[in-house]
């Protein structure tokens, strides 16, 4: 084994990219994927967006029961991009180039960019403010610098940490969400304010939008982080581990938002990190309170900045042939991402609660079409049979351009069109069907039922898994 593999395998900082990790330094356990993303739902923004549910109008009863329809519907489809990881041993993105082609797949990939950037900056804005109430400063800038510092730090540092770091924060949030859970309870009569509305189509859909965008928009990174697990590893263990994780966590946090929406009202919508620290009740339990925040927030800001970076590198490689970054370059990707992010959160809208519901809900008819390819090809087409090494070559099996994949993603984003419900535009179908938005289904639907036939005939996956000669497979697993 190489001295570089060697102190990849067991060095404090990572050093690997977007190549595929050597069976030599796979560890871990599905466990692992279990702890990380329940932790990284257990956080704020889980709250806000289980809080948009009722804040746009479901009865907090009929917005839990959707968050929870959608957040199943949208943690199946992440969970299965997860059971990728083992196997492939690459980032979610690169195995993209299959269906895409190493060019075709930067496509998504700025999408992806831009979707991380997004998510990272609305988390910097939340957890900045709990790291003023922590040193008790005004200047909201001041917290989203030191916050952004915290995540690339860990984000530089990588998978190892980022893992440790999912732990803590799967412990802190069950103790801390339990407590504010009972806090809200007692401070409030929770059961005079649920099941006071009719049921409501629009505002149901809504909330099943809400949860399913949540979940699939962790698509396109969550196989990074199943990566390392070691080849034997089955699919199942890793899709249900990551899938009650994720599903679980994201319930908890949503459901404790759309009873705080419910009972708070405006209390809450003005000032979501304050009146979670109130809601602590002594200056003592704020304090610990505001930490769960920033422990929360730092869990999934890391996975932003740690998959934006393989997100550029990604997309820059397609381009230079280069399958690896020096620990220099690494570095570069991730510190520039961060504070890219920090000016974004820096000049956030007012509007917050609005602007993020509208940003969940165009990501999700972006990456609902790119799931719908990804998964149909990898399971039903291609079953689990990938040439890597030709993955990293524009001559390869895979090409430059796919021009299947490539026109069915631009059709099953136009198909959600007509059935958009957001602020700047509503389809002419939406208002048929009463304002609710269903374009999330449109894109997944529509996108499979072009691409799988099409893709029957065109594609050429090959008769096993080829895998680089270096990273020495196990011969069950070819």
């Amino acid at each position: 084994m190489a001295q570089d593999e060697q102190f990849d395998a067991a060095g404090p900082i990572e050093r690997r990219t977007i190549e595929v990790i050597p069976d030599a330094e796979r560890h871990g356990t599905p466990r692992s994927q279990f702890t990380l993303w329940f932790g990284a739902n257990m956080q704020i923004t889980a709250i806000i967006d289980g809080a948009l549910a009722v804040v746009f109008g479901a009865d907090a009863l009929w917005a839990i029961i959707g968050l929870l329809v959608g957040n199943i519907l949208g943690g199946i489809v992440m969970a299965l991009h997860s059971a990728q990881g083992p196997r492939l041993g690459l980032p979610q993105m690169i195995s993209s180039r299959a269906q895409f082609g190493v060019f075709g797949a930067v496509v998504p990939l700025l999408l992806v960019v831009v979707m991380y950037l997004g998510f990272a900056a609305t988390g910097t804005v939340l957890a900045g403010q709990a790291v003023n109430k922590i040193l008790h400063i005004d200047n909201t800038t001041v917290g989203i610098l030191i916050f952004g510092a915290l995540t690339a730090v860990v984000a530089v540092t990588g998978y190892r940490l980022i893992h440790v770091i999912g732990r803590i924060a799967t412990v802190v949030g069950i103790v801390g969400f339990t407590y504010l859970g009972i806090r809200l309870c007692t401070e409030y009569d929770v059961s005079a304010f649920v099941g006071v509305k009719p049921f409501d189509m629009v505002t149901f859909v809504l909330a099943v939008s809400l949860s399913a965008g949540w979940q699939l928009t962790f698509g396109p990174y969550v196989a990074d982080y199943s990566r390392y697990l070691p080849r034997s590893t089955s699919d199942r263990t890793t899709f249900l581990a990551t899938f009650a994780g994720s599903v679980l966590g994201s319930q908890w946090s949503m459901t404790f938002g759309a009873l705080v929406a419910a009972v708070a009202g405006k209390a809450f919508l003005g000032n979501q990190v304050g009146f979670i620290g109130g809601l602590a009740g002594p200056a003592v339990l704020a304090f610990l309170i505001y930490l769960v925040i920033v422990v929360g927030k730092l869990t999934v800001n890391c996975l932003n900045a740690y998959g934006g970076f393989m997100s550029m590198l990604t997309s820059v490689s397609a381009f230079t042939g280069q399958s690896r970054a020096t620990p220099i370059a690494r570095a570069a990707y991730i510190v520039g991402f961060t504070a890219v992010s920090m000016v974004i959160a820096i000049g956030a809208s007012a509007d917050f609660l609005g602007n993020f519901k509208n940003f969940v809900l165009t990501l999700l008819m972006v990456f609902t079409p790119w799931s719908a390819i990804n998964l149909i090809d990898y399971y039903l087409i291609s079953r689990e049979r990938i040439d890597i090494p030709a993955l990293y070559d524009p001559q390869g099996r895979y090409g430059r351009w796919n021009s299947t994949a490539l026109i069915c993603y631009a059709l099953g984003i136009a198909a959600q069109i007509p059935f958009l419900a957001q602020q700047l535009y509503t389809g002419p179908l939406t208002e048929k069907l009463g304002g609710a938005d269903i374009s999330w289904i449109v894109g997944i639907v529509f996108t499979a039922a072009i691409y799988y036939p099409w893709a029957r005939r065109t594609s050429n996956p090959p008769d096993r898994m080829i895998y680089p000669a270096a990273t020495v497979p196990d011969k069950t697993s070819v």
